[in-house]
């Protein structure tokens, strides 16, 4: 084995976690290198045009409120490492079965007022949840992504909870999503854009935690949008990757690190599936997803006993099935909604919802999945030729298959039949919705949970949160109990990925708090009168 450079810090991995980590640790001067197994950087943050070669797809996540939102992100002044963000007319639409839309407008007096037409009452309704959320959003933000406990950002909410109804708003916070439509609206339109956006995470609708998700997704879209990179999500990623390159750090792609060297308690290197060893002198930043960190990257006998135990219990979110389509035209939508909106959801309604949902924590693969969709170029028009559209739709189904829902012929193999078999089953969803679909299909890709597991080993059988957001696996049992931090029971070691506290979602706190953490600790060491080796 040839024992390379040195650096004071190694991570392990360039999704936007450990690219966020990377910027943070050079901020603070430390020397820094980038270590990723894939060919190029971003993760699950990656476009591609594989497709078809005038179409660019996002290759896994495409919309991005919580980057738009997050402090650390935007202290990056990413728009100088050229990062352009774009915005579709509306930013998310539901198709319903009367032929209206549920229609999320980032005017928010735009939103009311179509909902108001729907159903008098709701459009004041609206407003009124939307005032709510100005005065204490920016601290339930700051809370979700600061580290466990969020202290300062904790006491921020608390100071601004009488003003919202301090008890009563907790409570509605914990409530189900789907309660809370049925308390605060009439209509069915708000009710949708709730539940449809507490879907993106794997949390039962009507079970505690969905209600949180629901508001924050919904009022994050009400407050910054959706927005999408101009040019591909791997420009989010390739903005990340500029700053450090701009700051003197290195990144190397196509370099799997196969172990992490342990020296009495201590992580002191890695090695690298070329050969080479290359030490970190202060930390490594280990952006991969727990089970692959504790039971692959780390000696057995390095793993503290009660990590050990604890991740005989971690869960993994359900896995991801995701279509991509070059469509000739616009999608045909049944209606035409009153404004374009970038994300479209696809359920018949808050129960079909919560029915497929519930099928696949149940270990079923519905037969009419709940959809989450992407008119690309309706967002961002350099996506594809004029007059036609960059479309994807992904949909969850379970780690473990028990059994379909539908006809019976998915067993959860996943193999390239049952993925196209599956992606026939995704597009007459949508054909039920916009007749004449599949009439604009030119090329059609499908990503069955053992392709994303192969473009990203993060993303283990599909998963794309780094395991479940349900409440039994976050906060102080995230990824175990007892390691709500970034903290691994190995001295100098950290966890960066989306299986640490706060979880999945492009925001960068996982990778953040892992760099705080290495700094803090470093100079505490320091403190001490430590040394550098």
């Amino acid at each position: 084995m040839t024992e390379g450079t040195s650096y004071d810090a190694v991570v392990v991995g360039s999704g936007p976690n450990g690219l966020v980590a990377a910027n943070h640790l050079l901020d603070a001067g430390w020397s820094v290198l980038v270590l990723e197994a894939q060919p190029g950087v971003g993760g699950a943050v990656r476009s591609d045009r594989d497709v078809h070669p005038d179409f660019v797809h996002d290759t896994f996540s495409a919309f991005y409120p919580l980057a738009a939102t997050s402090p650390t992100i935007r202290s990056f002044d990413l728009e100088r490492h050229g990062l352009t963000w774009c915005h579709a007319p509306a930013v998310l639409g539901h198709p319903m079965a009367d032929g209206q839309w549920a229609v999320l407008h980032r005017d928010r007096t735009i939103t009311a007022a179509l909902m108001d037409r729907q159903h008098p009452g709701d459009g004041d309704a609206w407003l009124a949840l939307c005032e709510t959320w100005d005065r204490i959003g920016d601290d339930v933000v700051g809370a979700l992504l600061a580290p466990f406990p969020p202290v300062r950002a904790g006491l921020g909410a608390l100071r601004r909870l009488p003003s919202v109804g301090g008890a009563h708003f907790v409570r509605e916070m914990l409530t189900p999503v789907a309660d809370i439509g049925r308390q605060r609206f009439g209509g069915e339109a708000p009710r949708l854009l709730l539940a449809g956006n507490a879907g993106h995470a794997d949390i039962p609708l009507n079970a505690p935690g969905s209600g949180l998700m629901g508001v924050l997704m919904t009022m994050l879209g009400q407050t910054v949008g959706f927005p999408v990179p101009q040019g591909g999500a791997g420009e989010l990623a390739q903005a990340l990757a500029r700053r450090i390159l701009s700051l003197g750090g290195e990144i190397r792609c196509a370099t799997e690190v196969t172990g992490i060297d342990v020296e009495s308690g201590r992580a002191v290197a890695v090695r690298t599936i070329h050969g080479d060893r290359v030490r970190a002198w202060r930390a490594v930043i280990a952006d991969v997803v727990a089970p692959a960190l504790y039971g692959r990257l780390l000696p057995p006998e390095a793993v503290p006993g009660r990590v050990v135990k604890g991740m005989r219990d971690f869960q993994m979110d359900p896995g991801t099935v995701k279509v991509d389509w070059a469509l000739s035209g616009p999608v045909p939508w049944r209606e035409p909604p009153p404004y374009a909106p970038g994300t479209v959801h696809v359920a018949d309604s808050v129960e079909q919802m919560a029915q497929a949902l519930h099928q696949v924590t149940s270990r079923t693969v519905p037969a009419e999945p709940f959809l989450l969709t992407g008119q690309m170029t309706t967002a961002d028009p350099s996506r594809s030729p004029e007059g036609t559209e960059s479309f994807w739709a992904y949909t969850h189904v379970p780690q473990d298959v028990q059994r379909d829902a539908g006809d019976g012929s998915i067993t959860g193999a996943w193999d390239r039949s049952e993925c196209e078999r599956f992606g026939d089953r995704v597009q007459a969803r949508l054909e039920a919705v916009a007749p004449g679909f599949g009439d604009l299909v030119v090329q059609r890709r499908v990503l069955g949970p053992h392709d994303m597991q192969a473009l990203d080993a993060n993303l283990v059988g599909g998963g794309l949160n780094g395991g479940t957001a349900q409440l039994h696996q976050q906060l102080v049992f995230r990824p175990v109990p007892g390691l709500a931090r970034s903290e691994t029971g190995v001295r100098g070691l950290y966890l960066g990925s989306a299986s640490a506290h706060p979880g999945g979602g492009v925001h960068g706190a996982p990778g953040m708090n892992a760099a705080r953490a290495a700094v803090l600790h470093h100079r505490l060491r320091l403190g001490r009168g430590g040394r550098r080796s």
